[in-house]
């Protein structure tokens, strides 16, 4: 099937965000789209509408791209894409189309340290164009993978507050399963300890790390390293392999991002840090949320990791460490189940998105 390709300048109108990255404000009401693939939030939106989000700019070209509805704020190189005539072109079709053309702008941004992309070659870049039934009906195919991966994200993040709430119940406000008849010392509970982090942690051999341009869109082994993605990548390179018989925590000593991984991945570079505890009474769901309670905002040197290990954590009763990893794990299970059915949601996703867009698919 054959459709029309039009130049987006002819169809879409574009403009960019006012702000610079740092307006960001963390728990803001509105979404803040950036040149991240993170999106950012903000207090103060300055639009409402439905919109493209794509990135103008980024060190390796790797563009984020997004859609929108709603009231939301953009950074000064992130475009803000609209459609001309609704009529024409429906804008979540846009979306979908740019989806493919991502390594295509890559290829042909500008620029050296930091590559970007033009308003010239937005401008000229052709989209097959079928008529605005056929674009609706690709639409609603495609949405309905990302509405269900939408939903897995929202019931992670639930299962994640509700795992954090009860740590922060039991470890923090101390109102844990026997509190009534429990004595407190100095602040600690009879029977606990308090640990410098740094005495906690164990050693997890890292037989060979993987460098991000290295990275494969899909093979047998995920690529776990310190960037906000849960999984970065992948590798077929069995050598590099993680697989200690538990879950390992993933630090990111640049970015403060802390993952809890319960499956064999390979380690990325520049920064991830792989933690255990060399407790073996203290079970790793435990570690991570106590890691996680740490306050690290304060904390503005590149490298954060020092500044964990100096920190300290309670190691509560032997008694106690159980009921909690009891209740938890099972929760951690749940996430780790949501996302493996997410990237399989993803991955069928993205076979069917480039076979729809250039009409291989009769819709």
């Amino acid at each position: 099937m054959s459709w029309p390709k039009i130049p987006m300048g002819e169809i879409v109108f574009m403009r960019t965000g006012k702000l610079d990255s740092n307006a960001a404000v963390e728990g803001g009401e509105f979404p803040f789209f950036t040149c991240s693939q993170q999106t950012l939030r903000i207090d103060k939106p300055a639009f409402d509408t439905k919109a493209v989000l794509l990135g103008g700019n980024n060190a390796a070209g790797i563009y984020p791209l997004k859609y929108y509805e709603g009231e939301f704020n953009a950074y000064q190189r992130t475009y803000v894409i609209e459609t001309i005539d609704p009529n024409v072109l429906n804008i979540r079709f846009l979306f979908y189309s740019l989806k493919p053309a991502l390594s295509h702008f890559q290829s042909v941004s500008i620029g050296a340290a930091t590559q970007y992309l033009t308003k010239g070659i937005l401008d000229n870049f052709k989209i097959s164009l079928p008529p605005l039934g056929e674009q609706q009906r690709i639409v609603s195919i495609l949405s309905a993978y990302d509405d269900l991966i939408e939903n897995n994200r929202r019931r992670i993040q639930l299962l994640e507050q509700a795992a954090r709430l009860l740590y922060k119940e039991w470890f923090v406000h101390l109102r844990f399963p026997g509190h009534e008849h429990t004595k407190i010392h100095n602040g600690i509970p009879e029977g606990w300890e308090k640990k410098q982090v740094k005495d906690v942690i164990g050693k997890v051999a890292r037989p060979k790390k993987i460098q991000k341009a290295d990275y494969l869109k899909s093979g047998d082994i995920p690529c776990v390293d310190q960037s906000r993605e849960f999984i970065g990548g992948y590798t077929d390179d069995e050598e590099a392999t993680i697989d200690i018989g538990k879950p390992v925590i993933v630090f990111g000593d640049h970015t403060r991002v802390l993952k809890y991984i319960s499956f064999p991945f390979a380690c990325g570079a520049d920064g991830t840090q792989l933690i255990v505890s060399n407790d073996e009474t203290m079970s790793q769901e435990y570690f991570f949320f106590a890691l996680d309670a740490i306050d690290l905002s304060n904390y503005f040197y590149a490298r954060h990791f020092k500044f964990m290990k100096d920190q300290y954590i309670l190691r509560p009763s032997n008694m106690l460490l159980p009921q909690f990893t009891d209740v938890v794990r099972p929760i951690m299970k749940q996430i780790d189940t949501l996302r493996s059915n997410s990237e399989r949601l993803t991955k069928a996703r993205d076979l069917i998105l480039p076979k729809l867009m250039n009409g291989e698919i009769a819709v």
